[in-house]
């Protein structure tokens, strides 16, 4: 097992800082416009708000809560809170006011940090009561009369700097490794959320262990771009971040998710964390745009994307095949890599499983596409894809700092200077999830193949059995629906049933493509005859492909997308199944119930 001098978060960050020769430490757009910052005003400006937070009262151990969209003033706060000792809590921008209330309160937060007015409002009439709570900082400016600036925070902070300049150096070097840098509220798929507790150098010996798995090396490309869109108060994308800042690359801050095609085009990234629903939807675009095109284009457009399915990340190409994929890159591949900026590298996903065809199609057009795999609470990458060593449907090796075993149960354990040091206030469930001898239990199902690949096979939670006996893993069936261009979402039940069947959410776009005469809307999904036709032929498609008592013997139609804000997925996009199988549950026991009127 590889060990690395335990660390703080922000020593790491500083040495990159130090090494990045583009002059740009952050970009964010905001309002349509991109801003850089350089590496000297972003020092300064973490240097002031360290110092600005310090003198509204807070010392180190205290609580702050973060409560914005990504921005370069993210992360300013951010380090500003760690190089104080102080623990940030950052707060999802989707999570209800009740949660985001609980997260204040449980944390016993003194600082909350919110982007603007708008995130504020809804959460305004339910913190008056919070009593720990003794500041509401706004990013963007307020008007309320109550509540401080960021601007304010900043230029205290520069005038305690003018008066104590040795302070900042002072509070940095009383923080060591195994204090608290974060406490992370995990939403999960049932219960109240937990707090988990993640040291500076949990997060930091993560970042250190996974430099070897970056697909270039700061020694060979000094000036690459990072594209960031996924939550930084998920850890996934802020430990990348971190990687990347400490290996000397900025990173750029999109907006919003629906403005990466442009965004994309602008920054030129040359990669990006993602998870696999903008990959499957980056993939439908690429399918429809070769259809829309005419004439020789189209016939090429298709041919090359239909060869790209082929693509198999074990075995490369050779003779007549890899001449077929040269001729591809030249005419299909190298247009979709230009319209994905021409700098692109590629991407690691997470977050959920990556389907074996999406992995195979990205490297197939020449795009690097792994996989890592982790939890909040492992800080969180424990095993993850590297260029040399892909294998469909892995998540890669385990880093040199974790250890990875299966249980009798084929749970997946595992140890390593990354796992947190527990959940917030809840020493009973922390004691749940670890083994005697001090194996994190992560929940899921796995096996490990004889060179030490991971492969996921479920949720332990999720595994259910039907009445037959028989058990169910129910993802890899939900995965396999999804592949599928006119399936968006897929839910698969069946547990004391005799038989499963899925909840499917159609892709609409695709869908009213499909339909003759077109016109369809939303709510004539579940209705329309020729829909339920089309969509029971890729169920067929799927139920070839498994056991028989894994078969979806029939499905339900649902007309609206399962989103985070209406609590039907967790903020890392995983299915709240409690939660949607009650909300349709008279359909599921009409469904189930049809067999006996049949009868």
């Amino acid at each position: 097992m590889m060990d690395f001098e335990p660390s703080t978060i922000f020593s790491l960050v500083d040495k990159g800082l130090r090494r990045n020769t583009s002059g740009v430490a952050l970009s964010s757009k905001r309002n349509g416009k991109w801003t850089g910052t350089t590496i000297k005003d972003f020092n300064d400006r973490v240097t002031y708000c360290t110092l600005g937070l310090y003198e509204t009262g807070i010392r180190k151990g205290d609580r702050i809560a973060l409560h914005a969209p990504n921005s370069t003033e993210w992360m300013v706060c951010d380090l500003a809170i760690l190089s104080l000792g102080a623990i940030n809590v950052p707060i999802y921008t989707t999570q209800p006011a009740e949660q985001i209330t609980y997260i204040l309160e449980n944390s016993d937060a003194k600082v909350y940090i919110v982007s603007d007015d708008e995130m504020f409002q809804n959460v305004k009439p339910l913190i008056k009561t919070i009593e720990p709570l003794n500041a509401i900082v706004s990013i963007y400016g307020t008007s309320h009369r109550k509540l401080k600036t960021y601007d304010s925070i900043l230029q205290k902070g520069r005038a305690k700097y003018e008066s104590d300049p040795n302070l900042f150096d002072t509070l940095k070097s009383e923080v060591q490794p195994d204090d608290l840098a974060s406490i992370i509220y995990t939403s999960g798929t049932t219960g109240i959320p937990k707090g988990v507790m993640l040291t500076h150098n949990n997060i930091a010996s993560n970042i250190q262990a996974s430099y070897e798995k970056a697909p270039f090396s700061p020694d060979k490309d000094q000036n690459l771009r990072i594209l960031s869109f996924l939550p930084l108060s998920h850890i996934f994308e802020r430990m990348l971040d971190y990687m990347f800042m400490s290996m000397g690359y900025p990173v750029y801050y999109i907006a919003s998710v629906d403005e990466i095609a442009e965004d994309i085009k602008t920054i030129k990234p040359h990669f990006f964390g993602t998870v696999p629903r903008l990959l499957e939807k980056l993939y439908a675009k690429f399918k429809a745009k070769s259809r829309e095109a005419s004439g020789i284009k189209k016939a090429i457009g298709i041919w090359g994307l239909n060869l790209a399915d082929t693509y198999d990340v074990e075995n490369k190409p050779s003779g007549l095949k890899a001449i077929k994929f040269k001729l591809a890159n030249k005419f299909v591949y190298s247009k979709l890599r230009e319209a994905l900026g021409g700098n692109l590298i590629g991407m690691i996903s997470g977050g959920a499983a990556l389907s074996v065809k999406m992995m195979n199609f990205y490297n197939g057009i020449g795009l690097y596409c792994g996989q890592g795999y982790g939890l909040t609470e492992t800080s969180p990458v424990i095993t993850a894809s590297t260029p040399g060593d892909l294998r469909a449907g892995s998540v890669g090796t385990s880093l040199k700092n974790v250890k990875v075993k299966i249980a009798d149960d084929e749970e997946i354990l595992t140890k390593g200077p990354n796992v947190m040091k527990g959940y917030f206030k809840m020493p009973e469930e922390t004691a749940e999830v670890f083994t005697d001898d001090g194996w994190f239990m992560t929940g899921d199902i796995g096996r490990l193949d004889e060179d030490g690949h991971l492969y996921i096979t479920d949720r332990k939670k999720d595994l259910f059995k039907l009445s037959t006996g028989k058990y169910v893993a129910p993802q890899n069936i939900e995965n396999r629906l999804i592949d599928s261009m006119l399936i968006e979402q897929a839910g698969v039940i069946g547990s004391s049933k005799p038989y499963c069947i899925a909840l499917i959410v159609p892709s609409f776009e695709f869908i009213a493509k499909k339909v003759q005469n077109g016109g369809i809307t939303r709510d004539e999904l579940n209705s329309n005859t020729e829909v339920r036709y089309l969509l029971q032929k890729e169920v067929d498609n799927v139920n070839r492909k498994l056991s028989k008592w894994e078969q979806i013997k029939k499905f339900i139609i649902i007309n609206e997308p399962m989103t985070i804000e209406s609590g039907e997925l967790t903020p890392t996009m995983k299915l709240k199944r409690k939660i949607v199988f009650d909300k349709y549950q008279p359909q599921i026991e009409e469904t189930y119930g049809q067999e006996k009127k049949e009868a």
